[in-house]
């Protein structure tokens, strides 16, 4: 990187952009990897509704034949 003043900040308009692009660039893989989380997430999820509702169904279905009792 270029010459840093005495506050440790970028001298040049050259610098100052190359540091804003890395720090656009950390965030843009920062979101990423959240999205990437949230997608996993909502697939387990959506997987263990689907299993308890499919229980659930079957459950109502032997509750709601008549003359199967125990």
């Amino acid at each position: 990187m270029g010459v840093r003043n005495a506050c440790g900040m970028a001298s040049t308009p050259a610098d100052r952009i190359e540091q804003a692009l890395v720090r656009i660039e950390k965030a843009a893989a920062a979101r990423a990897y959240a999205c990437e989380r949230i997608t996993q997430r909502h697939a387990k999820l959506r997987a263990r509704i689907e299993d308890a509702v499919s229980s659930l169904d079957a459950l109502i279905a032997r509750e709601a034949t008549p003359g199967e009792e125990d």
